[in-house]
């Protein structure tokens, strides 16, 4: 059953599968021996990408021929990609590339800005970057929402952009950054914007919301951004002066894990975010690092 069926008739009152379910277009099943994480670090965003992907095992592990697939990336803020705000360009054009090698039917790349989305398109380079490469890019607006049931712990129901409750399978990609509020943005946080609605709101009990919204997801695979990490006055920040340059990748299976090494780059322990905690108790993933099979590369 297709993800993008499934989901037609899901509103309000409707069920949510279990975590890993197929029909959200979870990751395939892997020989036991296949790395759960790819940690690729190099001097080339898109070359390490690429990379990254392959140490998991291709693309054509996650995405089949004729699926309708959604690339996520953090796009929120009107900033040039020396300031660390939204995904690098390199990394979305990259994957772009790859799952329309793999024989996707369609490729979309979307996020719901907090800034206005044209300028965050066009300044953060992944609109021309994801045009360049084959997507399609629209901006979203509260005219691409639907109200559906989460069945979450706290989050029982909320707006979701239509096109990511369409497709096949989901790639999230967001980038590494400090946050004001909890701590670290990553993965987990990016789901907020693959939705609509009063996103304020969700700041009341921010980790729970992060957890539930992760849950709902479900993507086939994750790669953090961490070529250029934001440290400070995230998630928005504004100044070079505010990022470091960590030249690496992560891409993953389970997005616990990925958001775990995430964390390392900011030398914080992945048991110190909440979030982190909330989501292995409800079996979204490891932060326990060490219980994870890691696979590091330097090109």
């Amino acid at each position: 059953m297709k993800r993008r069926n499934f989901l037609r008739d899901l509103a309000v009152g409707g069920t949510v599968l279990p975590w890993g379910a197929r029909v959200f277009g979870g990751p395939a099943v892997a020989p036991a021996q296949t790395p759960q994480l790819a940690v690729v670090e190099g001097e080339s965003p898109y070359l390490i990408t690429k990379e990254a992907v392959a140490a998991l095992g291709g693309m054509k592990r996650f995405i089949a021929r004729g699926d309708k697939v959604i690339i996520k990336p953090n796009i929120g803020w009107d900033r040039v990609p020396e300031m660390a705000a939204c995904t690098n360009p390199e990394v979305v054009k990259a994957l772009v590339e790859l799952v329309r090698d793999a024989g996707a039917r369609s490729v979309t790349v979307i996020d719901n800005t907090t800034n206005e989305a044209k300028r965050c398109y066009v300044r953060s380079g992944i609109l021309d970057a994801a045009r360049a490469a084959g997507a399609s890019v629209p901006f979203a607006d509260e005219s691409r929402v639907k109200r559906v049931a989460l069945k979450g712990e706290w989050l029982k129901e909320w707006d979701i952009l239509m096109d990511v409750l369409e497709a096949d399978k989901i790639i999230n990609v967001p980038i590494a950054k400090h946050h004001s509020l909890c701590r670290l943005t990553m993965g987990m946080k990016n789901w907020l914007g693959a939705i609509g609605g009063a996103r304020n709101q969700l700041h009341q009990k921010l980790d729970q919301a992060m957890v539930d919204l992760t849950a709902f997801f479900k993507p086939a695979l994750t790669v953090l951004d961490a070529y250029r990490i934001l440290v400070r006055n995230g998630p928005q920040g504004g100044r070079v002066s505010d990022t470091k340059l960590v030249k690496t990748v992560v891409a993953g299976t389970d997005p616990v894990a990925v958001d775990a090494m995430g964390a390392t780059f900011f030398e914080i322990r992945p048991q110190e975010l909440l979030y982190l905690k909330l989501a292995q108790e409800r079996g979204l993933g490891k932060f326990e690092l060490e219980k994870v099979r890691v696979e590091k590369r330097k090109i």
